[in-house]
């Protein structure tokens, strides 16, 4: 088993007044050549934007995005004609392909917006785009794996790559264990709120734990929490 951590102050930071950023790999004006990826997982940021903030229409190509809300509410508008509002406990996926443009804006006039976004490298090049949205049961994920994003799961939004999103909500005391869905895939563990132990180590909120060379994880809970699994590819 080969381990990487990191912790929730060593993260990039980005402050833009209506948006601030923690980058847990190099992004934008953030750079650390020891920070580029893990594996396919290449963006993973955690962003509070202000109330009716955003980015205005902007390009992708040739990445598979997912976005989660933790709390608020986005507004969406995109190049395939997609125009949504994201909520919390729902989760968007699009595979950007050939080449799209959107608009991302916090939906609120009061409320601070936070999402986590994640950018994966895709399996194939220059697909045709798409994109799916899906509200998540929070009951499905208590002191269990509920797998949200997958490309062979029944019931999970489909991704452009071997990857695998799940989420858990472990009460205090629980354990459970992460069982890799490929071999040759390592898992992301981050911690989106609350406290565990795993591997001999303690993380907390906002901590994140990259485990490889291993078929599995065991989690336990020292306090209530909320957790984001994100299996990738390793050979990138």
């Amino acid at each position: 088993m080969k381990t990487v951590i990191h912790r929730a102050e060593t993260r990039g930071q980005a402050d833009h007044g209506w948006l601030k950023a923690k980058h847990s790999f190099s992004f934008a004006h953030y750079f650390n050549p020891t920070r580029m990826n893990f594996g396919a997982l290449r963006v993973f940021n955690d962003d509070l934007i202000a109330p009716s903030m955003g980015f205005g229409t902007h390009p992708h190509d040739n990445m598979e995005i997912v976005s989660i809300i933790l709390n608020g509410r986005i507004r969406h508008k995109d190049s395939m004609g997609n125009v949504a509002e994201i909520t919390k406990d729902e989760i968007q996926v699009m595979s950007a392909g050939t080449g799209i443009t959107h608009s991302e804006f916090n939906a609120d006039t009061k409320e601070t917006l936070n999402l986590l976004q994640l950018w994966v490298m895709p399996k194939e090049y220059d697909i045709k785009p798409r994109y799916d949205q899906v509200k998540l049961n929070p009951e499905d994920r208590k002191d269990k794996i509920q797998t949200i994003v997958a490309p062979d799961v029944e019931g999970a939004m489909w991704i452009n790559q071997d990857a695998y999103f799940s989420r858990a909500s472990l009460s205090t005391g629980k354990s459970i264990d992460y069982k890799m869905f490929k071999e040759g895939n390592g898992v992301y563990v981050f911690v989106i709120e609350g406290t565990i132990s795993t591997n001999d180590t303690d993380l907390k909120k906002r901590d994140a734990i990259g485990v490889w060379e291993s078929d599995k994880v065991n989690i336990s809970a020292t306090a209530d929490a909320e957790l984001l699994f994100v299996e990738v590819p390793m050979n990138y």
